[in-house]
């Protein structure tokens, strides 16, 4: 009875050790097989190296060595273009930097049909905004920064919708120009100004002697409006005892002696 016990005792040993490690690899392989595609991912499956289809969110089985997935972000991503030198033109040397916004619309294309699509979004971007500025002169793109945002836009969109790229938006940040251009374009708006200043300067004197001779027809029309008006003058002079009056003879007046003295004659 013992030697049986022992034997059971025995078997029961070596089972636990054949079939422990095996237990082990058997969950250690379920575990490998089971991947998980997170929100706003989405992944691209193989077998064998060859695409096979897309996965959504969740968890999908990947058998190890003969299968493999890559997942893709599909969200909207923000990518900052480095600052481009370019050159507008009117031969003008700008600094310009910008940030293209864009996402996945379509991971079997984007993981496919290009090598690395974030390089490839960014290194595209860069030339579109370098050839888009050379179209322009440089008041054109200071003055139109949005029209020349949205024309690198359509171009980046046409040209990476092969890969399964959709460019949402396209902002020129900021556009640098040398210390030189900056003295010069100060210039001309101060001389901008300074012109405004006289044209408008001159537009009010040609109102006021509109006015003003308006004034003199309608004064000379009524003999004692002068009169009048100078009396009034005076009485609003007068209020203020620290001026000097210099009081101005009316011609109505001047005229009225000249013609006592015809008949006194």
């Amino acid at each position: 009875m013992k030697n049986q016990d022992y034997y059971e005792f025995i078997i029961i040993t070596l089972i636990h050790m054949v079939y422990g490690p095996v237990l082990i690899i058997v969950l250690v392989l379920l575990v490998a097989t089971v991947r998980q595609v997170n929100q706003g991912h989405i992944g691209v499956k193989y077998r064998l190296g060859k695409y096979v289809g897309m996965r959504e969110p969740g968890w999908r089985i990947v058998v190890p060595i003969f299968e493999s997935m890559r997942k893709v972000d599909i969200r909207v991503k923000a990518v900052d273009v480095p600052d481009q030198e370019a050159i507008t033109k009117d031969n003008i040397s700008a600094r310009i930097n910008a940030v293209i916004y864009y996402r996945v619309v379509d991971a079997d294309k984007a993981v496919n049909e290009v090598e690395d699509f974030r390089y490839a979004v960014s290194q595209l971007a860069q030339t579109t905004m370098r050839n888009v500025v050379g179209e322009l002169e440089l008041d054109q793109l200071l003055s139109e920064r949005e029209s020349a945002s949205s024309r690198i836009r359509e171009i980046v969109d046409k040209l990476t919708d092969p890969w399964g790229i959709k460019v949402e938006n396209v902002e020129l940040k900021d556009v640098t120009l040398p210390e030189e251009m900056k003295r010069v374009i100060g210039k001309q708006a101060e001389a901008e100004r300074e012109r405004r200043s006289v044209v408008i300067k001159a537009q009010g004197e040609v109102e006021a002697a509109e006015n003003l001779s308006q004034a003199a027809g309608m004064l000379s029309a009524n003999p004692g409006a002068l009169h009048l008006r100078t009396l009034s003058t005076l009485n609003d002079l007068s209020s203020d005892q620290s001026n000097t009056v210099i009081f101005a003879i009316p011609v109505e007046i001047l005229r009225a002696f000249e013609a006592f003295g015809r008949k006194d004659n």
